[in-house]
């Protein structure tokens, strides 16, 4: 079983009178990519705070690396990238020159830099003063400084926000790539769709607790509908059920030729979350 790099156990947190986390647990092990999933004001962005200690809990214990998170070192903290709402770049220097402000301020070495640009597609606009750049480039020039010194644990809070399709699918190959040679991804995402892509397991927050925990395909099954569609040639759509019924309905269709398609009426991992928190992302 690999090693459990980052763990919460019964963890609350309030601001004044209001609960924001209230009892999450969970443990994520080395190479996984762990999806934080919730709507606007769940506690996902406190969440990652705490983790990287800019907030403090009220309760519970947090690992970091197997050890207490309170007794975490620099040097631990060397050891993770973070790509969030608040990564800093520097308005009046280039592309290029922020990545290389990065790897030495993280004591990387430069020859990344080249192989970065190209995977984020920035290689042509690596001359690019940030203050004349796009949304999307921003995005990928921080999240390409998130990398530069290859990190062991990253922290994604919405990657691909911004992004064009194409460079949307560049990043989610990349997080698989990193997630393959054993970096561990804690993502935050409003895309469903890219929760299923990249997410080994997601936990889905609702009100500061976490409402499900589970591999995306496993938490769809747990919430398919027990119902099978069938387009007809002549009938139209019947709707059936996933039983003995059902099975009898369909076999007589079969038997008339009738059936043109069949289809099982799983739901997607955003009518799963819609249908857990009732609320929008």
């Amino acid at each position: 079983m690999s090693a459990t790099i980052l763990s919460m156990e019964a963890v609350s947190l309030s601001f004044k009178d209001k609960r924001v986390l209230n009892n999450l647990t969970f443990a994520i092990p080395r190479g996984e990519a762990f999806g934080f999933l919730g709507p606007s004001g769940a506690g996902k962005t406190t969440t990652i705070k705490l983790l990287t200690r800019q907030l403090k809990r009220d309760a519970g214990r947090i690992s970091l690396f197997g050890r207490p998170i309170d007794n975490a070192t620099s040097a631990d903290y060397e050891r993770i990238g973070i790509l969030s709402d608040t990564s800093a770049l520097y308005e009046r220097m280039s592309i290029a020159d922020n990545l290389r402000l990065y790897a030495q301020l993280r004591g990387a070495s430069q020859r990344r830099i080249p192989y970065l640009l190209e995977r984020m597609g920035l290689a042509d606009d690596q001359k690019t003063l940030i203050k004349n750049c796009s949304k999307g480039m921003r995005q990928r020039t921080a999240l390409a400084a998130a990398l530069i010194h290859e990190p062991e644990l990253l922290f994604l809070d919405e990657p691909t926000s911004g992004l064009d399709p194409a460079a949307r699918a560049e990043v989610h190959r990349m997080l698989a790539e990193l997630s393959g040679k054993g970096c561990t991804i804690f993502l935050t995402t409003h895309d469903m769709a890219e929760a299923e892509t990249v997410c080994d397991r997601v936990a889905i927050l609702d009100h500061g607790a976490i409402a499900a925990c589970d591999k995306p395909e496993a938490l769809m099954l747990r919430y398919a509908r027990n119902r099978i569609v069938v387009k007809t040639r002549t009938r139209g759509t019947v709707e059936t059920s996933k039983d003995a019924a059902g099975a009898a309905a369909l076999a007589e269709l079969l038997e008339a030729g009738e059936v043109l398609s069949v289809h099982s009426d799983e739901p997607n991992l955003e009518e799963v979350f819609l249908e857990l928190t009732g609320r929008e992302f």
